[in-house]
């Protein structure tokens, strides 16, 4: 007959539970924790450092870039010399005509006012505007069988609406005027 009971000269081999395991990772970690602190500090100092270098190095290339933009664009949204006050309200008014009118009154201008070189500037600007708003609007139509592009008509007319403002604003001090984000499809 088998005794299904272990024999008590026999050594008992009990399994390891999860929680000895635990406590015996634990152990040895903290033993390696504190065997390696000191090189713990020297890894966060030179990763500080690394970090402090690249900043310095992406704000000295954000200046450099800042620089050259600025070389490039001399004159560019400051007042233009000798801007006369006819091709001031011309301009002004091809940013109104385009809040209410569209690319018609930057297309007009454009093909009429080639002697003059502001008023061309801008509608030209106020053009392009209008063309990039119009593949916007295209856009947003295509959306909206998907409900997104119902949220984006207000949001077009909005950035419409203030961008010809802004226009209003810069060519009525004589500035030349560059809308963000828009295609510039004529040159």
């Amino acid at each position: 007959m088998s005794d299904s009971t272990s024999d008590p000269s026999k050594p008992k081999s009990t399994p390891e539970t999860p929680s000895d395991s635990a406590k015996e990772a634990a152990a040895s970690s903290s033993a390696a924790d504190k065997t390696s602190a000191p090189d713990k500090a020297s890894a966060v100092e030179s990763a500080s450092e690394r970090i402090e270098d690249a900043a310095e190095s992406i704000k000295d290339t954000a200046t450099s870039m800042w620089e050259q933009g600025k070389a490039e664009n001399a004159g560019a949204g400051g007042p233009l010399q000798n801007v006369s006050q006819d091709s001031k309200n011309l301009a002004l008014l091809t940013w109104v005509g385009t809040i209410f009118f569209g690319f018609i009154p930057g297309l007009v201008l454009y093909l009429t006012k080639k002697d003059d070189a502001y008023v061309q500037d801008q509608s030209k600007e106020a053009l392009n505007w209008s063309i990039t708003l119009m593949f916007g609007y295209l856009v947003a139509f295509i959306l909206s069988f998907i409900i997104i592009g119902v949220l984006l008509f207000p949001v077009l007319g909005i950035a419409h609406l203030i961008f010809c403002l802004l226009g209003v604003v810069a060519t009525q001090k004589g500035e030349t005027f560059r809308v963000p984000w828009a295609l510039r499809l004529i040159h």
